[in-house]
């Protein structure tokens, strides 16, 4: 009984591979003169069949299916990724701003499974782990040549778990090894911190769910206390280590800053705009003097805002080059519960400048010291498959991108205590305070 279901379910495969192709070839006859792009169906259709009735032993039409669409995404850019039903609950999870871990944003460069980010406080920060660093084994097994979410799913399990990694850090001959012991990481996106004459430090560290309005609830905040003091008369906004996230919180970020005008636009294959997002007057902020904080982590969405700011006159951005992150991602959802999280736009700034592979350059440089073996930064340009530049220079500064930001003067808040490219960018924010 089992034999005549195995034979009568090989015999409707052969069929439908053989359908595809008497198809393929009916479509292709009323179009010789151009190839038909369904043609490669054919050579698919052929394959399964292939595998289905000869290969030895019997297989899984269900991975057969997800192997074959992974194969399609990892011909594409390195953000381009199939997800199994648990991986897109992973991806969904991670929107949200908490799930268990250890604590890093990872990508593969060169074929290494490399550290982008570290968040704050998650086991990963306390072993002293820092973007750069390359994982050479996950639970002794090899990192190298890892599918990015077979990893990802290796690092992840039960709170209070453990798991053994050792780490390649450049400059260091010998491996870092670490147990580090899983736990919810509970990003909070939004850190604020009053300094004195009115100045508001704001950081964000992620553009998730809920963002935006946490941003605004901080600046109310903000407002309130110093209400009877003087009021509100600056913004250092902090977008350093920040790895982007979600499209539409950048936008109501930047709207919180900006009255009117363009704050980003998509555009698709061959340069056809998609959408563009602009900024309303209701609910802008006043116009503070603004200064962002910027680094070669600094990516994607946070640099929808700090190219919106930039452009529109609304800040002097410090630090250095970001990340060069200038593409969006849409996820296509599918049948059982699997995604196709595809790239299908580039994002441009105000001025129609896209920033993808490039980055934004800072109005004053500001350099972030390194310790002594501290990893090279990473950035777009760098990751395997990584879609072309659609620009001729990084967007940002431009005949100012040469200029260092004035060394720290004054007595410093105890925040920028060991951060001299926080210093910098407190000095310039306090000057254009001054100078008004």
């Amino acid at each position: 009984m089992f034999r005549q279901k195995s034979d009568r379910k090989t015999l409707r495969l052969v069929l439908v591979a053989m359908l595809a192709v008497v198809l393929v070839a009916a479509m292709a006859a009323e179009a010789p003169a151009r190839r038909s792009p369904f043609e490669p169906l054919s050579i698919f259709a052929r394959a399964l069949a292939y595998i289905e009735v000869s290969y030895v032993e019997p297989v899984d039409q269900e991975s057969l299916v997800y192997g074959a669409i992974r194969g399609l995404a990892d011909a594409l850019d390195p953000h381009s990724v199939f997800l199994d039903p648990k991986e897109y609950e992973i991806l969904k999870s991670d929107a949200e701003g908490r799930f268990a871990g250890v604590g890093v944003e990872v990508s593969t460069r060169d074929g290494w499974l490399t550290i982008l980010s570290v968040f704050e406080g998650g086991p990963a920060a306390k072993a002293g782990l820092k973007p750069g660093d390359r994982f050479l084994s996950i639970e002794g097994e090899d990192a190298r040549d890892v599918r990015l979410y077979d990893a990802v799913q290796r690092i992840r399990g039960e709170p209070g778990t453990t798991v053994e990694v050792a780490i390649r850090r450049e400059g260091q001959e010998k491996a870092l090894e670490r147990t580090l012991t899983r736990a919810f990481i509970d990003v909070d996106p939004i850190d604020m911190q009053l300094l004195d004459d009115g100045l508001v430090y704001v950081r964000i560290k992620a553009f998730q769910d809920g963002t935006a309005r946490l941003l605004s609830d901080a600046l109310d905040e903000a407002v309130v206390k110093r209400r009877r003091k003087g009021g509100v008369t600056g913004l250092l906004l902090d977008l350093r280590d920040n790895g982007g996230g979600l499209l539409h919180e950048a936008v109501w970020v930047s709207d919180e800053l900006l009255a009117s005008g363009v704050i980003v636009s998509t555009r698709g294959r061959g340069g056809e705009k998609i959408s563009e997002y602009s900024a309303r007057r209701a609910g802008t902020r006043p116009k503070w003097p603004i200064v962002v904080l910027i680094n070669e982590n600094t990516a994607s969405a946070s640099e929808i805002v700090a190219g919106a700011l930039h452009d529109h006159r609304r800040a002097l951005l410090v630090g250095v080059r970001t990340f060069g992150k200038g593409s969006v991602q849409n996820i296509f959802e599918l049948p059982g519960g699997s995604a196709l999280k595809l790239t299908t736009y580039r994002y441009y700034t105000p001025l129609g400048r896209s920033i993808q592979a490039e980055g934004i350059t800072p109005d004053l440089t500001a350099e972030q010291p390194r310790a002594e073996g501290d990893p090279e930064p990473i950035r777009e340009e760098e990751l395997e498959r990584h879609l072309a530049s659609q620009s001729k220079r990084a967007v940002g500064g431009e005949t100012s991108a040469s200029k260092q930001a004035p060394e720290a003067t004054g007595k410093m808040p105890a925040i920028f205590a060991e951060d001299s490219q926080g210093q910098r960018a407190y000095t310039v924010l306090k000057r254009e305070l001054d100078s008004r």
